[in-house]
Formats: C-alpha cells, sequence, structure tokens
C-alpha cells in the first residue's frame, strides 16, 4: 500500500455526539497523511450550513488539521436546504448558547478521538459564528480561538435578530486562550466602537488578542459567494489565520 500524498485529505459528512446527548450531523475533513494534528471545530455562519462552510472545512485541513464543523440547524431542520434550515433554526429564535457551547464541545471530543490528535484544540467562526467562537471560548478550555466579524459580543442586537443572541462581553474573564480578531471598519454589526470596546475590555484583563480591523471590508468580507467580498482583506485575513493557529495549535 503506498503511503498518502501530503497534500491529500479526506472529507465527508458524518454524525457527532453534541449537545445533551444529541447525534447531530457534521462535516469532517482531515489529512489521509499520518501526523500529529491539531484540531479546529468551525462554527458556520447565521445563514447556516452551506457549501461555503464545507470549503472553509477543507482549506483548513488542507493545513494540516482535523476539522469539524457540526451543523447547529440539525435539530430544527434535518437534511434541509441551508437557506430552509436558517429560516427554521430563526423562527425557533436561534441557537440557545447552552446548546452551542454544547455542540462545540462534542465536536471537541471527537477531534480528540482521531488518530494523530496532537490534544490542542481551536475554534472559529464568521458571523453569528464569530460571537459562538468567543461564547465557546469563555466556555471551553481550548488553546486558540478566531473571531470573523462576530457581532453581539458587546452591542445589543436589533429586533430583527434571534432572540437567543445576547451580548456576552460579561463573560470574557472566562476567555481560556489567544483570541484572533477580524473586522471590517464598514460593518455595522460589529461595529468599529463594539470591536474597540470588547479589545479594551480584554487589554484590561490581560487576555492575549490580536484584532485587525480593514478598510473598505463590510461584514462578510471572507464569503467569496457575496458581494461583501474583499479579496485583500480575506487574503490578509487568511495569512492571519494560517499563522495563528500555527503557532498555537501545531506540535
Amino acid at each position: 500500500m503506498t503511503a498518502s500524498s501530503p497534500d491529500a485529505i479526506r472529507a465527508e459528512t458524518m454524525t457527532i455526539t453534541g449537545h445533551d446527548g444529541d447525534e447531530i450531523e457534521a462535516y469532517r475533513a482531515m489529512p489521509l497523511a499520518d501526523g500529529s494534528r491539531g484540531g479546529i471545530v468551525w462554527i458556520h455562519h447565521m445563514p447556516g450550513y452551506d457549501r461555503e462552510t464545507k470549503e472553509f472545512v477543507r482549506r483548513l485541513a488542507d493545513g494540516g488539521y482535523h476539522v469539524v464543523a457540526p451543523n447547529l440547524y440539525s435539530r430544527e431542520a434535518p437534511g434541509a436546504d441551508p437557506d430552509d434550515a436558517a429560516a427554521a433554526a430563526r423562527a425557533a429564535g436561534g441557537v440557545p448558547d447552552e446548546r452551542l457551547v454544547g455542540d462545540v464541545a462534542g465536536a471537541v471530543q471527537h477531534l480528540g478521538s482521531l488518530p494523530g490528535a496532537n490534544g490542542r484544540f481551536g475554534v472559529i467562526g464568521h458571523c453569528s459564528g464569530g460571537r459562538h467562537a468567543f461564547l465557546a471560548a469563555c466556555s471551553l478550555q481550548l488553546h486558540a480561538a478566531v473571531d470573523c466579524y462576530g457581532g453581539f459580543v458587546v452591542e445589543d442586537p436589533p429586533e430583527r435578530v434571534p432572540r437567543a443572541i445576547k451580548p456576552i462581553l460579561h463573560l470574557a474573564p472566562q476567555l481560556s486562550c489567544p483570541l484572533l480578531g477580524l473586522f471590517g471598519v464598514d460593518d455595522p454589526f460589529p461595529a468599529p466602537p463594539a470591536v474597540a470596546a470588547l479589545a479594551d475590555e480584554l487589554t484590561r484583563l490581560d487576555k492575549p488578542h490580536e484584532f485587525t480591523s480593514y478598510e473598505g471590508a463590510g461584514h462578510a468580507f471572507f464569503s467569496v459567494d457575496r458581494p461583501a467580498y474583499r479579496p485583500d482583506a480575506a487574503v490578509d485575513g487568511w495569512r492571519r489565520i494560517d499563522a495563528f493557529f500555527a503557532t498555537n495549535l501545531k506540535g
């Protein structure tokens, strides 16, 4: 049997055990070659567990990590189209914070069971997933967290936002790991004052963090399928993500 190519990965839909013992859908990608691997949980954005989320998962796996994205909407709309699942989750009030933490904990447990797992785990998310990444890092023992324009960590959400989403700045003293934050100057949620307030609080608490805000970028600047995509910001953001995870998860 020949050895796997260093850049070969396997990606597939599977099931993991989430909050309260629920079996939920997830998408996993991992290198085929043997090696010591850090694990990353990708938390999808409010529009749902979609094709672009899976592309992000595969990209990180190509960098040498075991990566899992739980489908946070599995319970509300099992097997549904991402848009329909997101609508069902919104109608139900959004993903409760306690359930989110339980699902991420289940994903981390799964990552830790994989061959070659090195015991170091990170979390990353965009949009609502950015807020959820911060929440998870304040609720679980992790080694790295990336918040890509996660709104409503600091500010109160408008009425149109699912009722489960509330400010969580009070959790900052519990942040368990370094935090990388990537934001757009033109984003209304989180707007620059909210980003500054979060940075100030983390500095006050002596929590390690690195924030970058991009001029000319708004919300969803990583999303190649959306008009908000900003190549310069996305390319630099990915460079920072890769370096951050390499520093905190590899070894």
